[in-house]
């Protein structure tokens, strides 16, 4: 029997009349965040189909701000997000293309340092699926590691095997490159946390140029 997220049973606590476009705006913005892992001084999010049309009387703009800026599904001040931001530029595209999710977004840092692309999928739940052009899969549901490195042979099994002397079983593992001996990403899952230092261990691998650890969604 397929098993259910408590997501998919009752809607979130949050701060908005709608579960795929307010908790699920502020979830990905949230994720988003946590991905570029930097300060930044801009953003700009494109907003696609259901979002760009039916998004901002359901606060989308809002919770992907919110989100983006640190704050959780069932923070009231969301409602006055826009009140409450003065350090940060940031700015709204609308598209309607139906190659993508009706619920989906490009969230875009620091006029393009890193764009990362993810869709609402209902009931609070999210899956971020690009990052900077790479192909992702992430939920959400699990602590996840995710670098980016000079394709070459073995990398996998060096990240692995740091990993594994730390006892954390790896729930899943993606990659993707742009060409042989390019640039590749890769997309841990893992069962439980891993400190900062397999962060620093992972960072030290030569042409490894991005690691972050990403924790869950609450």
């Amino acid at each position: 029997m397929e098993q259910k997220s408590i997501f998919s049973v009752i809607s979130p606590i949050m701060a908005g009349p709608s579960s795929s476009h307010t908790a699920g705006a502020v979830r990905l913005g949230l994720m988003a965040r946590n991905i570029y892992n930097t300060q930044f001084k801009s953003v700009k999010f494109v907003l696609y189909n259901s979002f760009a049309t039916t998004g901002f009387g359901h606060g989308t703009d809002k919770g992907l701000l919110a989100g983006v800026l640190g704050y959780s599904v069932d923070e009231p001040r969301i409602k006055h997000i826009f009140e409450i931001v003065k350090d940060v530029d940031y700015s709204y595209e609308y598209v309607q293309d139906i190659s993508r999710h009706p619920n989906s977004v490009d969230i875009i840092f620091d006029g393009g340092k890193m764009t990362v692309s993810g869709d609402s999928v209902g009931a609070g739940e999210i899956r971020i699926n690009n990052i900077n052009g790479f192909a992702a899969n992430i939920d959400g549901v699990y602590d996840t590691l995710i670098m980016m490195y000079k394709d070459k042979p073995g990398m996998i099994s060096t990240v692995s095997e740091i990993i594994q002397k730390q006892k954390v079983n790896i729930a899943s593992l993606h990659c993707d490159r742009a060409s042989k001996g390019g640039e590749a990403t890769m997309y841990i899952a893992l069962d439980v946390p891993v400190g900062e230092d397999v962060v620093s261990k992972i960072r030290e691998i030569k042409d490894v140029f991005f690691v972050t650890n990403i924790r869950k969604l609450k």
